[in-house]
């Protein structure tokens, strides 16, 4: 028995043909769900396994990359740190050494003007030493000089002026 529902159209189902397609859809599904059906799901399974390990590989790698990215941070603000203590350190001690230069300069320079002080000192002793000398070998040729000559008051004078003449030539 053929049931025949419509005839000549599109959308036509034969009965017969009906039941052979669908025996043939069944074993199909049947021979892939065996066969292929497995192989095709474990096939997706390894790729979606894939793509998740990859995405996972990008997302360690970008977090291991941020984690780097900060730490050159640090390490670049550490060593900007280091740097201006290193300038602070620099500047100090060039002060410092500015400062002891300055010092030593001036301790050579009032050792100088002592020395020169002290050098004066002993060459004006040594000039009154020998000017005392030279004003009491006067003085003594002065007195011979007088006693030698008549003791006129007149005389007296008149060999003093010249003495005294005598004197602001030599």
């Amino acid at each position: 028995m053929w049931i025949v529902i419509a005839s000549g159209g599109l959308l036509d189902i034969e009965a017969g043909s009906f039941w052979w397609e669908l025996i043939a859809f069944i074993l199909f599904v049947i021979v892939i769900g065996k066969y292929a059906w497995r192989p095709l799901l474990n096939a997706l399974q390894e790729r979606e396994d894939w793509i998740q390990n990859s995405l996972d590989a990008a997302e360690k790698a970008m977090t291991k990359a941020e984690k780097i990215s900060k730490e050159n941070e640090a390490a670049l603000q550490e060593a900007e740190i280091m740097a201006q203590k290193i300038r602070k350190e620099a500047v100090e001690e060039a002060e410092l050494l500015r400062a002891d230069r300055i010092e030593k300069a001036r301790k050579e320079a009032d050792e100088l003007v002592e020395h020169a002080r002290s050098t004066i000192e002993q060459e004006k002793k040594r000039a009154l030493i020998e000017l005392r000398k030279e004003v009491a070998d006067l003085a003594i040729k002065a007195a011979s000089t007088i006693l030698d000559a008549e003791l006129d008051a007149d005389k007296n004078r008149k060999l003093v002026d010249n003495f005294l003449k005598d004197l602001s030539k030599n």
